[in-house]
């Protein structure tokens, strides 16, 4: 025992001497740590990104809606919903998507340095899937800038800005997928040119920003596809073109005015084109729009565009035929009543005439039609 204790003595006189030098060291720490360079970006792309996020992020902000529901018992009961938004401009306006205040009876805005305001809202665009929202706030980030949305091309890099899954100021980073996209609003209507991205968006994420690396918004992100409601790599974005239509009305009259042509139709494909030959209904093309009825004093009417004769009847349906049979407008493909409603969507304008081309009869027509505004309720 005395022979351990006494040889104990100089590891222990060791040890000592070791954990005395490591205390040194650290007691030395501070002017070491000061000497080590920051971190820096590993590259260009990084160094973009980390800009977007920096110089756009306190402009990007949280929004929450209260819609009130009732119970078994019919006793009143809150429900929130989160969503994202940009400021738009300098007065205070901020954009966002329809459907995250949808029936709100209450929306809040929270911005980057914490402080929450109550948000007016100026006006919906149902059809669209946009809205804008007013707060009253001093001072305010910058607003961000709206880019062309017809410039973007796919495999470009982008960045997303938003409160996914209430996850605050959270930045997601891909690519854009696919331009051109058709997705469907809130009111059941078509938005088109919308843009693909595999940037991941999550529930939360909408009505933030899409930006490119160059720090402009390309698009306000808007859908997901995901069997599990969660990131798949499949989002869209309404087109910084359409905002830049739609967010001006709304501001200026709370609605937005949506381009009518006045016709109501039948899908033709290629199966219904068969079909119809063997119930001896001959077609010039097998792709396109059977116009079914045209509205009475509608600029269809007007410019002469006529609706079916007769119906065919189908296993109990009756298919419209006889009529004008619609395949392009302005030289844009129509084969689906879908492609008209996104056409005159995200491309048209109230007042402007376009070319309606059809056949009828076997013969191909165009026909000037200047669009009008359509009417409430449809």
């Amino acid at each position: 025992m005395n022979a351990a204790m006494n040889g104990s003595g100089p590891r222990k006189r060791a040890i000592l001497s070791a954990a005395l030098l490591v205390a040194v060291a650290v007691i030395g720490a501070p002017s070491l740590f000061a000497q080590v360079a920051p971190y820096s970006s590993a590259n260009t792309l990084e160094s973009q990104v980390e800009a977007v996020g920096r110089e756009a992020g306190p402009s990007v902000l949280n929004i929450t809606s209260t819609i009130v529901t009732q119970n078994f018992f019919n006793q009143p009961v809150p429900q929130q919903a989160v969503g994202s938004g940009f400021i738009y401009d300098n007065a205070g306006h901020v954009v966002t998507n329809y459907h995250v205040i949808e029936n709100a009876n209450n929306v809040v805005v929270t911005l980057r340095s914490g402080r929450s305001y109550t948000a007016q809202v100026v006006g919906p665009a149902t059809s669209t899937d946009l809205t804008v929202l007013k707060i009253n706030a001093s001072p305010l980030p910058p607003p961000l800038k709206l880019g062309d949305s017809n410039r973007v091309q796919v495999g470009q890099f982008v960045v997303a800005l938003g409160n996914p899954f209430g996850l605050s100021h959270t930045l997601t980073f891909g690519v854009i997928s696919a331009k051109g996209r058709i997705i469907k609003s809130p009111n059941g209507r078509f938005i088109g040119e919308a843009i693909q991205t595999d940037t991941p968006i999550n529930p939360g994420n909408s009505g933030g920003p899409l930006i490119t690396l160059g720090g402009e918004v390309i698009g306000v992100n808007s859908q997901i596809i995901s069997p599990s409601h969660s990131s798949a790599g499949i989002g869209f974005a309404i087109p910084s073109n359409l905002v830049k239509r739609i967010i001006p009305q709304l501001i200026a009259t709370g609605h937005a005015q949506h381009p009518y042509i006045g016709i109501h139709g039948v899908d033709l494909s290629p199966a219904l084109a068969s079909i119809l030959q063997q119930v001896g209904v001959r077609l010039p093309v097998k792709e396109g729009i059977l116009v079914a009825t045209v509205d009475s004093g509608s600029p269809a009417a007007r410019a002469g565009l006529q609706g079916a004769t007769q119906a065919a009847s189908i296993m109990g349906t009756e298919i419209p035929v006889g009529g004008d049979i619609i395949v392009a407008i302005n030289g844009h493909t129509m084969t689906s009543v879908q492609d008209l409603s996104a056409f005159l969507e995200s491309q048209a304008q109230v007042g402007e005439q376009i070319t309606v081309t059809a056949y009828r009869k076997g013969s191909k027509r165009e026909f000037e039609v200047t669009l009008g505004s359509r009417p409430p309720g449809q």
